[in-house]
């Protein structure tokens, strides 16, 4: 009986030993459940999303056309001038982008008295020639700062009205004599260096001027009397050699549109951006290479 109850004794203890050693494995498991494993942090690298709008350029295509005007020099100095009557027709014709075909035609009578005589030249002239425009227009402009050259020809006719004879005779005056003699069939051919500009004032209307070196060729005069005055060639100077100045108004009739002769617009273009999509100037190289460091620098502290 003793070593009966010995024995559930000892096996009571067993027991309760086992029991406890099974409940604490089971707190230690779950609380390793209980404990998440470390989660591990993935650095993405984002690159923005630049979209750039594709931008299409404003284009100016060159208006090509006829321009006619008069001279208002010769046609205003009548007004002031007595002696003088005369008129000019101006014109050109645009035949690419700078270069323009160019005539005047006109008429001239001037009626000139000088101390020892007096004369009156009346005739009509044409020149031919061309203008090459050197001013890049900018856009829609139309002005031009051009050089030129002309061919002249002149037919006219010229009175010998009045003159008189030199003596150093004290005793017998200078007598003035009064042949009224015309000289018909007259002519002259002569070339011209011609600069000037053209600026347009408003809608179709232009004003300029030129400067105009000429150069006598050849000439048909009388025998007793040498031409002076020359209509569209002005006066002599220095046997052969005359100048010459207009002021002008001139329409232009536009007749047709080159796609082929067009101005530009720029646009924005080679236009940079930084990584984080800001964009970036390029004139100033310093600070860029600055901010693009400290992006570098902060992803390596991220990762």
């Amino acid at each position: 009986m003793k070593h009966t109850l010995q024995s559930i004794i000892k096996g009571s203890i067993f027991l309760c030993a086992l029991s406890v050693f099974a409940q604490e494995k089971e707190v230690i498991e779950s609380k390793n459940d209980s404990i998440a494993p470390p989660t591990k942090i993935e650095i993405v690298e984002t690159t923005p999303q630049i979209t750039s709008k594709q931008e299409t350029p404003a284009v100016f295509p060159q208006r090509f056309g006829l321009r006619v005007g008069v001279d208002l020099f010769r046609l205003t100095r009548g007004f002031y001038d007595k002696t003088y009557q005369g008129f000019e027709i101006t014109g050109d014709y645009r035949l690419n982008k700078n270069w323009w075909a160019a005539a005047e035609i006109g008429t001239d009578k001037l009626e000139r008295n000088e101390s020892t005589y007096g004369f009156t030249t009346k005739g009509n002239y044409i020149r031919l020639g061309a203008n090459y425009n050197v001013y890049d227009n900018w856009l829609d402009e139309e002005n031009a700062i051009f050089v030129g050259f002309r061919y002249g020809f002149s037919s006219f006719s010229q009175t010998l009205d009045w003159y008189r004879i030199y003596t150093t005779d004290p005793y017998f005056p200078n007598q003035e004599i009064r042949p009224n003699e015309k000289f018909s069939g007259l002519s002259a051919h002569w070339v011209e260096f011609v600069t000037g500009i053209q600026a347009k004032m408003f809608n179709n209307v232009f004003m300029g001027f030129t400067l105009r070196l000429n150069g006598l060729v050849s000439q048909k005069q009388p025998d007793q009397f040498e031409n002076l005055y020359i209509p569209g060639f002005n006066k002599k100077h220095s046997g052969a050699i005359g100048v010459g100045f207009n002021y002008t108004i001139t329409y232009f009739i536009p007749l047709y549109k080159s796609k082929k002769h067009k101005n530009t617009a720029p646009i924005e273009s080679d236009v940079k951006y930084d990584l984080e999509g800001n964009k970036v100037n390029t004139e100033d190289n310093s600070s860029q290479s600055e901010d693009l460091k400290m992006i570098e620098n902060n992803k390596k502290q991220l990762k």
